[in-house]
């Protein structure tokens, strides 16, 4: 996870590399029984990890990469986990954003866009891929906190 965070930050990409380990790691120690989640489990929070993360890709609000590498910290955590991870993590995005925002100097641009965009949801891939707008930013960091805040707090 921590790898995936450092490599997104530093090449805004996350090799798929990453992502299969990652997920392997997670379903040969829930095969093996040396993680406290069982391989249905794994399974499970793999394909939901996906499913969570759908919608942001089809909108263009994330990567592929990002969606393989949440899918990949499903099989880790598994089903039990994996969806106050999905909470955890847009809260880390969020506030992640916000200090994009803020350093890219478009603190108060980006809290009009938001409101228009709630407004007008069909625009949202549009604005979020424009270029002129400097609206994106690595989401893998995210995904490792939200990760790793739900390990700890449990």
């Amino acid at each position: 996870m921590c790898s995936a965070a450092v490599i997104d930050a530093a090449s805004r990409r996350i090799p798929n590399e990453v992502c299969a380990g990652t997920a392997a790691i997670g379903l040969v120690l829930a095969a093996s029984g040396i993680s406290n989640i069982s391989i249905t489990s794994s399974l499970l929070g793999l394909v939901l990890g996906f499913a969570l993360m759908m919608p942001g890709y089809l909108l263009g609000s994330m990567g592929a990469g990002d969606v393989k590498l949440f899918s990949a910290a499903g099989a880790l955590l598994g089903a039990g986990r994996i969806v106050p991870a999905f909470f955890l993590v847009a809260i880390a995005g969020g506030i992640l954003a916000l200090g994009f925002a803020w350093q890219r100097g478009r603190l108060a641009r980006t809290f009009q866009q938001t409101a228009w965009l709630v407004g007008s949801p069909s625009a949202a891939r549009h604005a979020i891929e424009s270029t002129h707008e400097h609206n994106r930013f690595p989401y893998g960091p995210a995904i490792a906190i939200g990760c790793v805040m739900t390990v700890l707090l449990r």
